[in-house]
């Protein structure tokens, strides 16, 4: 098993999963758990497997029930956890998750998306709810005049197309996450969408949005973005989006069909649309770790894909997550955090005073001249997406994985791309099926945005 050049410590989930079930296996008693998770309009997530009896290994049993609930939380979302099985296993998850618990970022984070309280409930293994599926249309409309955006952490990303043809893009430089002031982001936002507009003659017939954190109903209802904005103005990032529109609808004169969605699935809508096919997980490294999925329909699942909350590492001793309290998730992975991190194991010294998109742009210059370790770096993160891949399989029917953002432009890309499919043929051949790409340079910085602007049917 070849690991991480720069952080052998690292300790893949898949590898640990699969350890926990052979270990299983040979106990000389099992005992059998069912996990499901139920989020909006009754749809629920299920998965089973076999732990150690009840007594046995109680402490194992827990760490790895805790990590896959974990998992299924950020793929899929869910207000409720019912469990059957083990009790131990039971009352420890209701400890985690409730205010104040170990996950209570978990907990604060999916009772405010879902407006009420998470639940933990044991059941009997005959009355665990049965998996209930959703498969949501997007995209695809490119008639007309259109705007679409890419709102990130570092910019804004606007594109002005016409009949399916691009007629301008720029990128707008902003730093909402030390704003205060939600005006702030309101003002970028509408500056954005004029620029578009008036590159367009004065008009547009629909606004797609790709846009950082998870949405309901085209609000933003936890987002990094809006991370400094007080709570007392909550309402009024819940609208940011909505009311930036519509002061740009009595502006126009006319209603303006428009939809906003997370910037994951949006990459994987753009993924889709590249490659011509469908059961594509996309993911964006940039700020922070952003997934979406386009499913064997080429419709959403209605997931959350945060991957950057998934852990990927189970290493109790690895890198914790500012934000969430937790360690070992992707946003440590698959981010320019993942190659500030990496850094000092490669030698190489960083001004910290500095900002961290710059930072980053620091190693990517020093690994456009040569530099052996800033190689290093991004080979690391090459195989911490291999084992990684294979771990999202659990829980996504994946053909292909399209990789974009920041962190993927020149050299390092090409070495992530690299790395990673050699790796995952080599360490999980039952993947082989599995391709792993990016697209163009051109694509990779402005693609979610022209794909975002096919999101509204107008």
């Amino acid at each position: 098993m070849k690991l991480p050049v720069l952080e052998p410590e690292f300790s893949p989930a898949i590898i640990e999963f699969r350890k926990f079930k052979e270990d299983v296996s040979k106990a000389p008693r099992c005992q059998h758990i069912i996990i499901a998770i139920e989020r909006d309009n009754g749809y629920i997530y299920r998965t089973e497997f076999d732990c150690f009896e009840e007594g046995f290994d109680d402490e194992r049993n827990i760490f790895m029930v805790e990590r896959i609930i974990k998992s299924i939380l950020w793929v899929v979302g869910g207000y409720k956890i019912y469990l059957s099985g083990s009790k131990s296993v039971y009352e420890r998850i209701k400890s985690y998750y409730r205010p104040g618990g170990l996950r209570n970022f978990d907990y604060d984070f999916m009772s405010t998306v879902y407006e009420r309280g998470m639940e933990v409930e044991f059941r009997s293994e005959n009355d665990m709810p049965k998996e209930v599926k959703c498969s949501i249309p997007v995209g695809g409309h490119l008639n007309g005049r259109r705007i679409g955006l890419d709102v990130g952490g570092s910019d804004i990303k606007v594109s002005a197309v016409l009949d399916g043809k691009v007629i301008s893009s720029e990128e707008i430089v902003w730093l909402p996450k030390l704003s205060e002031d939600v005006n702030y982001q309101y003002g970028f936002l509408y500056n954005a969408l004029k620029s578009a507009v008036e590159k367009l003659g004065g008009d547009v017939d629909g606004i797609g949005i790709s846009a950082a954190g998870v949405l309901v109903a085209n609000r933003p209802m936890v987002s990094s973005i809006f991370i400094k904005i007080p709570k007392s103005d909550f309402e009024k990032v819940k609208y940011v989006y909505i009311n930036t529109i519509k002061r740009l609808e009595e502006e126009l004169g006319h209603s303006i069909p428009n939809v906003v969605a997370n910037d994951g699935d949006v990459t994987a809508l753009a993924g889709a649309n590249d490659l011509n096919d469908h059961s594509v997980l996309g993911l964006a490294f940039g700020t922070s770790e952003a997934g979406g999925y386009i499913n064997a329909e080429g419709n959403l699942n209605g997931w959350f894909s945060e991957l950057a909350f998934m852990p990927v590492d189970f290493n109790k001793g690895a890198a914790v997550d500012e934000w969430s309290g937790d360690f070992g998730v992707g946003c440590k992975y698959f981010s320019q955090d993942a190659v500030i991190k990496l850094a000092p194991r490669a030698g190489i010294e960083l001004d910290k005073s500095a900002s961290l998109a710059d930072q980053l742009k620091a190693v990517q210059k020093l690994l456009e001249e040569g530099h052996s370790g800033a190689e290093k770096i991004f080979e690391s993160i090459g195989t911490y997406l291999a084992y990684s891949v294979a771990y999202y399989a659990e829980f996504y029917d994946i053909k292909h994985v399209m990789i974009l953002g920041r962190v993927t432009s020149g050299k390092g890309g090409e070495i992530i791309l690299k790395e990673a499919n050699e790796s995952l043929r080599r360490e999980f051949p039952e993947y082989s099926n599995i391709t792993i790409v990016m697209p163009s340079e051109y694509m990779r910085r402005v693609g979610q945005s022209i794909a975002a602007a096919s999101l509204p049917n107008n």
